[in-house]
């Protein structure tokens, strides 16, 4: 009897429990479905691309995300920008795709190559890395010493081998002078296609979209998040690229020059304190400026004050302060990986740029006196010590035009008697005796001119 009565009272709570559920609602919550970001990586792979994929895999292993798909469409760009994202990608704690659609060239491959998965579009390409240098503006681009493509062919072989795939299908991306029978002759720069990048295991999957990537991931139903760069990351792109990270330069030093020409702390100062501060601001987001260049920069502009203000002439501290100017400015400019021809260029650059800015300096100081706002900060006239401040003490002026005798010689410095007083004079150029006779012509400051007072016969002064 007292099972039945337990049979019954299990029962009655089974129906109860029913009852608290409404129809058609399930007897267990059903499970969150994952969330992807997609984070396009397209156009010219510059610095400022690498903080967006860094906050990307921030954001989505903090999320708790399924995968991070780059939708990768780009012909290439900087090394030391692709290598900030490509060591980002090796250490992300969260699983990471990279979808060419539709190609992967050059700095693109190298980001492809360090995902954990690969899936490419039909008609996609990925390859054709050999690095180049950048020549005059017009001029086509002209290729790099045997330094750099080594450097960036073991950076493709590292990049490769981490993620299990064919090292040497990697090098020959990069390197003319690797072969690889029935793939690539020597003296060719290898470039796949969908299929070939698929059949020799470089890639792992074919995808047209998005949505068929996420099926063939086991990722059906997941969340899309699509991502994009912010403004303050679509700021730090614009303020390094190479033409306004020169003219932010250029700027920055012909406010400075003009603000040591100028007397006070105005606007020239204010322009060129933030012109600096905005170049190194982007420059310190892409891991390229840090403590050293600030250091460098601000040692230079203290060694030029000291040579302006308090050491004559120019030497010892002029050399050095441009010098650590030119270093600190130039060190900002390039990053892992560079070689003695990047360097050069980038040195290049903050030369011109201060040339520019020292030229444009002169020429603000000749014409800025012109201009109604100029006439403010630069004092266009002098002032004649008749008609302002007279430099001369008051007694000496007394002096003017009294005659006395030389007591001492003067070659061109002594003293003369004048009316009974021993008085500090300077003859006008001409040695005098002592004894002869002098005059007074005029007093400059703390200085009595006198001439000899020389009388002819008949009386009159000669």
């Amino acid at each position: 009897m007292s099972r039945i009565r337990v049979s019954r009272q299990l029962r009655l709570v089974g129906v109860a429990l029913l009852a608290t559920i409404g129809p058609g609602e399930p007897l267990l919550a059903q499970s969150t479905p994952p969330v992807v970001y997609v984070a396009p990586i397209d156009g010219i792979i510059d610095l400022g691309l690498a903080p967006f994929v860094q906050r990307v895999l921030k954001e989505a292993a903090e999320a708790g995300a399924g995968a991070v798909i780059l939708e990768i469409n780009t012909f290439g760009g900087r090394v030391d920008a692709a290598v900030l994202i490509r060591d980002a990608l090796l250490t992300a704690p969260v699983r990471t795709v990279a979808f060419v659609n539709k190609r992967a060239i050059s700095a693109g491959a190298l980001i492809s190559l360090a995902a954990e998965k690969i899936a490419m579009a039909d008609g996609g390409t990925i390859g054709a890395a050999t690095p180049v240098q950048m020549g005059q503006p017009g001029a086509p681009a002209q290729p790099t010493e045997e330094k750099t493509v080594s450097y960036v062919r073991k950076e493709f072989r590292a990049t490769a081998e981490s993620r299990k795939r064919p090292a040497l299908l990697a090098e020959a991306m990069v390197d003319v002078d690797v072969e690889i029978p029935d793939v690539i002759a020597k003296g060719k720069l290898l470039t796949l296609t969908t299929e070939e990048a698929l059949t020799h295991k470089l890639a792992d999957l074919r995808a047209d979209s998005v949505e068929e990537l996420l099926e063939e991931l086991g990722l059906a139903g997941a969340q899309v998040r699509r991502v994009s760069p912010n403004w303050a990351e679509t700021l730090v792109r614009f303020l390094t690229h190479p033409v306004v990270s020169s003219l932010l330069m250029t700027v920055g030093i012909l406010g400075i020059i003009i603000e040591i020409r100028t007397p006070g702390f105005g606007a020239p100062g204010a322009l060129g304190l933030g012109s600096l501060a905005l170049f190194f601001w982007g420059h310190w987001l892409v891991q390229l400026a840090g403590w050293e260049e600030l250091l460098l920069v601000g040692a230079g502009l203290v060694l030029l004050g000291l040579e302006v203000f308090v050491i004559p002439g120019f030497g010892i501290a002029g050399a050095l302060g441009i010098a650590a100017l030119v270093a600190g400015l130039s060190l900002s400019l390039f990053g892992a990986g560079a070689t003695r021809e990047v360097i050069l260029a980038a040195a290049g650059r903050v030369v011109f740029s201060l040339l520019i800015a020292l030229v444009a300096s002169l020429a603000l100081l000749r014409f800025l006196p012109r201009l109604p706002f100029g006439r403010r900060l630069i004092l266009e006239t002098g002032l004649p010590a008749g008609h302002g401040y007279a430099s001369a003490p008051e007694g000496d002026m007394g002096w003017l035009g009294k005659s006395g005798t030389a007591v001492s010689p003067l070659r061109p410095a002594g003293i003369a008697e004048i009316e009974g007083a021993r008085v500090d004079v300077v003859s006008d150029g001409e040695f005098i005796e002592p004894g002869a006779p002098i005059v007074v012509t005029r007093v400059d400051g703390n200085r009595i001119v006198v001439r000899q007072h020389r009388a002819p016969p008949g009386g009159s002064e000669r």
